[in-house]
């Protein structure tokens, strides 16, 4: 196949393009703005290979858009392209807005206008992959808010058809994109795919996110900052089990249809951020037999913070046959080896504009 992927110098984009170029025959035109988390050093290990192109352009831009679709004439489309750091959309929504809705609408109408002059068989073979978050779903309850231990066993997972309650201008944008996409499938016949995944982790995470931003903070003296009492709960997804998923849908997936993709991995942040530090302290250990969990501070809680997300992922299991390959602790120990070995990654991806500091605290 050839594919169009979207965003493919983002974290997960750029693990999407590598698992493509290593693990198939197919070929990948990466189309990105190349923003401040976008960075073609992610993909330094497939840049050469013959099979991998890029573009940059922003896909707000339909007339850019229909040209890159004319000359690549593309199987299917990945579409990953989208802000999504919820700490800067609480800062600027307006960027979140015109990224994640207007520029997958113009995706969206670029891609059908193709589709629809596509021959018959063609046609029907063409796939739109639009990928999306489980924080559309809002939030959980969570096992503090449980009186009884027995409730707490049988606490509810977002399902491919629990309601959207999104709770940040990020969630909200991604959840209009979700309802465009799907309403595309629905009016015009488009042949669209959907998937919302859980939190991804990962190399190459630009270091805004709390995984990279605690390992890098960490090795560098600073505070371990945690939100509110750290109790907030999270369902983690390796980043490379995340592509694998991703590629499966793309391939196997039905058309019309929604994947929930999960790790199965209900990690409250300040056990991820101790985690992280036994790792660190092994790893990289201190002098004097101390512990970066020494570094942990706790700040000011995120407005509108959703308590716990959890994701049932039992249907690209049962239908696709996809399960993740690694848990929280196997993922997250080869985590903190990739940035102890790629300071300099660390180094470029930061051009200046962010130095770790506080973003989503102006209301």
């Amino acid at each position: 196949m050839k594919i169009l992927v979207t965003g493919g110098a983002g974290f997960i984009g750029s693990a999407v393009v590598r698992h493509i170029i290593q693990n198939t025959q197919d070929s990948v035109l990466n189309v990105d703005k190349l923003t401040y988390a976008g960075n073609l050093e992610s993909l330094a290990t497939v840049s050469s290979d013959e099979r991998y192109s890029f573009a940059q352009v922003d896909i707000c831009d339909r007339a850019a858009l229909d040209k890159i679709f004319a000359h690549y004439q593309p199987d299917a489309v990945m579409h990953l392209a989208a802000e999504s750091h919820v700490d800067r959309s609480i800062d600027g929504p307006a960027e979140f807005i015109q990224t994640n809705i207007v520029g997958t609408y113009s995706l969206l109408e670029a891609a059908r206008a193709y589709w629809s002059k596509l021959p018959t068989e063609q046609k029907a073979a063409f796939r739109f992959h639009h990928i999306s978050t489980d924080e559309v779903y809002g939030d959980l309850p969570h096992p503090l808010d449980i009186e009884t231990s027995a409730t707490q066993g049988s606490l509810p997972l977002f399902t491919e058809k629990t309601a959207y309650a999104p709770s940040s201008p990020y969630s909200a944008s991604k959840a209009s994109s979700d309802h465009l996409v799907r309403a595309w499938h629905r009016t015009y016949g488009f042949p669209v795919i959907v998937t919302n995944c859980s939190n991804n982790y990962g190399p190459y995470h630009f270091p805004e996110k709390l995984v990279p931003l605690i390992i890098l903070n960490a090795l560098e003296g600073k505070a371990l900052p945690i939100y509110g009492s750290g109790d907030q709960i999270r369902d983690w997804l390796y980043v490379e089990d995340h592509a694998r998923a991703l590629y499966t849908v793309i391939t196997k997936g039905r058309i019309g249809e929604t994947y929930n993709i999960g790790g199965h991995n209900e990690k409250q942040n300040l056990e991820v951020v101790h985690s992280l530090c036994e790792i660190l302290d092994e790893l990289k250990p201190l002098p004097a037999q101390a512990s970066y969990k020494d570094q942990i501070t706790h700040v000011a809680d995120r407005p509108g913070h959703d308590r716990r997300y959890a994701i049932d992922a039992g249907k690209i299991e049962r239908e696709l046959g996809w399960k993740p390959q690694e848990t929280f602790m196997t993922g997250l120990r080869k985590t903190v080896q990739w940035y102890l070995t790629h300071q300099d990654w660390c180094q470029h991806v930061q051009d200046g504009s962010y130095q770790r500091e506080r973003l989503g605290v102006s209301l």
